[in-house]
């Protein structure tokens, strides 16, 4: 029988290489490398990778594209994280918690880094007055989501998957705990989408921009392999919603971006993913 783990009275680190995600992480913030970013001919710098927070910055600029706004031009360049990019002294510049993905706007002036995905989507959606209502209860509505999702998906749904996919040994405590939290959110929405089209109402937005890389990716499979698990069949109205917004084009296209297979690895103009789509 395997020892019960007793906490230390002070928490030392050890280093560990048993897994690829073990040996990235340090309890240390600050760049541990020299490295410049690269920077493209239009203002809008996106430094990203395809993960679930990524794809929310760029479906809101290929949504903002489409939609006839040519401002929102923009580079985006890859940030490989399982190589340890976000630590780099130009990223980490830019976004001191060296995480995935960070903006910076060079339309202004000074130009301006904006990091964390729920803050990237509601600059560009106010700088383009774009995907966000105007009203002050939808304005509302829209931010509550928007705030829900970036205070659950990552800790609960990412530490989900980690227990349940990544972790080399399965501890059922983890995974039940972080099953049961990932499933009630998921009945928080599909009762949300019963009585409403999109995620803060009746018009799209940058709400469900910020959600469907998390909870479409579940339900649908494409993120993790957990659907049969999480039995996500269920949700009804979440698996509705997930296939209206997977068909925009624009989605799409966002889903391309700053891939390191199945799609660009950088994005620095429509036709770099015209022929993907």
């Amino acid at each position: 029988m395997t020892e019960a783990y007793v906490p230390p009275r002070v928490w030392q680190w050890q280093p560990k290489d048993d897994n690829k995600f073990a040996s990235i992480n340090q309890p240390t913030a600050g760049a541990r490398f020299e490295r410049e970013l690269p920077v493209g001919e239009h203002p809008l710098q996106l430094y990203s990778l395809a993960t679930p927070n990524g794809q929310k910055v760029s479906i809101l600029l290929e949504e903002l594209l489409a939609r006839g706004i040519g401002e929102a031009e923009y580079d985006a360049w890859l940030i490989s994280i399982g190589d340890g990019d976000q630590f780099g002294s130009g990223f980490v510049a830019i976004n001191p918690n060296s995480k995935i993905p960070a903006l910076v706007d060079h339309s202004v002036s000074p130009a301006q880094p904006v990091f964390e995905s729920g803050a990237i989507l509601l600059y560009l959606a106010e700088k383009f007055d774009a995907f966000i209502p105007t009203d002050h209860a939808g304005r509302t509505a829209c931010l509550s989501w928007l705030f829900w999702q970036m205070g659950s998906a990552p800790y609960v749904v990412g530490d989900f998957c980690h227990f349940y996919k990544y972790a080399d040994t399965k501890h059922p405590y983890a995974i039940d705990r972080f099953t049961l939290e990932t499933k009630r959110q998921l009945d928080v929405l599909d009762r949300q989408l019963a009585e409403n089209e999109f995620i803060a109402g009746p018009a799209y937005s940058i709400a469900d921009m910020a959600v469907w890389p998390w909870y479409g990716g579940l339900v649908s499979n494409r993120v993790y392999g957990a659907a049969e698990f999480l039995d996500a069949q269920t949700y009804t109205n979440v698996l509705r919603w997930q296939r209206q917004i997977a068909a925009r084009p624009a989605v799409q296209r966002g889903r391309l971006v700053n891939r390191s297979d199945g799609g660009v690895r950088e994005r620095h103009a429509a036709s770099d993913i015209d022929e993907l789509v």
